[in-house]
């Protein structure tokens, strides 16, 4: 089964707000879906963390490495197009790229093989995870209403961050996380500074006094509360805070994550699927961390395409407690041709069905790229 084509699907005109400091507008191109289609019409769908002109200027080189190739043959094609393009920039354009391709030939070989993509990484630990609902800081007057829909939705933890937390005030951060707690009660709650966004200000003093102050609320964790490079503050910082400490989103490569694991930089590792290179990659990372006692929790700021590669991946990896859901996002919540629903023990149905088991509304993704896929179906 060879590979016939490689299709860029931009997402816009419904571009979340990301909390940055630089924020997006609804036209701006971030995701990208990636349709790989087969000579016997098979097709497999996956997701890129970058905006289309990037992926399209990385098709162009990335193309010979894979038309014509076996479409059954994804993680030896994604690491010889990996290994081939150190000279292009690594880790950057390319890997995002590379990991929407390899999403996509995952799903077609669970599609050829009549198995879902948890099965082919290995065998299915469990079969249903717990989301929670990824949401934006507001000032506490507002906090409410931004989190109570994700509430009657089922949720049974909230992670809030960016907006003005760590960037106006202590006062303000701990005013936030106590509303955020006096509506969640005992759910879980979880606190994102945000330390990747531009120009981060804050060090490790701010981190290790607002972690303390996150513990007196019984906070989960404390997801980037440094400069995404920092490895030396965040292994001073997880030895230190009474909260346990999360980050690595913005990595590519499993290369870059060694140091963070095997140094005992974090308690949680958050791999991109639409940017580390593909699920081949994030399996890999995963389970080098379980080996080092650092459970991987999925970054999921993206599409549906990735949260469904997320499920798959953490149906296959020995400890697993939660996947990223960002709500209110119409490129999670309108790619569903069925809305995966929440259980009143707040827990997803990871999908069984062969690839990563779901069935997308192709209308909504012409809407919003202007591009039909489902003609090849």
């Amino acid at each position: 089964m060879k590979i016939k084509s490689i299709k860029c699907v931009p997402l816009r005109g419904a571009t979340a707000k990301g909390g940055w400091s630089n924020e997006l507008k609804p036209e701006d191109s971030l995701h990208t879906l990636i349709e790989v289609v087969t000579e016997t019409g098979l097709t497999g769908i996956g997701s890129v963390f970058t905006s289309s002109d990037l992926v399209e200027g990385s098709l162009q080189i990335l193309n010979p490495l894979f038309i014509g190739e076996s479409a059954l043959e994804g993680q030896r094609l994604r690491e010889c197009a990996e290994q081939s393009q150190f000279w292009r920039g690594r880790g950057g354009a390319i890997t995002h790229t590379l990991s929407g391709i390899d999403i996509a030939l995952w799903d077609i070989l669970g599609k050829s093989t009549n198995q879902s993509v948890g099965v082919l990484l290995g065998g299915k630990y469990r079969n249903k995870i717990k989301p929670y609902a990824s949401l934006l800081f507001e000032v506490p007057e507002k906090l409410e209403a931004v989190m109570q829909p994700a509430l009657e939705s089922g949720f049974k933890g909230i992670k809030l961050g960016w907006g003005l937390f760590g960037r106006q005030s202590s006062k303000m951060d701990e005013a936030m996380v106590k509303k955020a707690r006096e509506i969640l009660g005992d759910r879980s709650l979880m606190v994102d500074a945000g330390g990747s966004d531009g120009c981060w200000p804050n060090t490790y003093k701010w981190a290790i006094n607002t972690a303390d102050m996150l513990k007196d609320y019984g906070v989960d964790w404390f997801e980037e509360p440094l400069r995404p490079d920092d490895i030396f503050s965040y292994k001073k910082l997880r030895e230190h805070s009474r909260v346990p400490i999360s980050g690595c989103e913005v990595l590519t490569r499993r290369q870059s994550f060694l140091p963070w694991i095997t140094e005992g930089a974090v308690d949680y590792i958050q791999p991109d699927v639409t940017k580390v290179g593909g699920i081949s990659e994030q399996h890999k990372i995963a389970w080098y961390a379980y080996d080092f006692g650092i459970e991987c929790i999925p970054h999921g700021w993206n599409t549906a395409v990735g949260l469904a590669a997320d499920l798959q991946l953490v149906s296959a990896i020995p400890t697993a407690n939660w996947v990223e859901y960002m709500r209110g996002n119409p490129y999670i919540d309108d790619l569903w041709l069925n809305t995966p629903k929440i259980d009143a023990d707040g827990y997803l149905d990871i999908p069984n069905e062969p690839g990563l088991g779901i069935n997308w509304n192709y209308d909504n993704i012409e809407k919003f790229s202007g591009i039909l896929l489902k003609e090849n179906y």
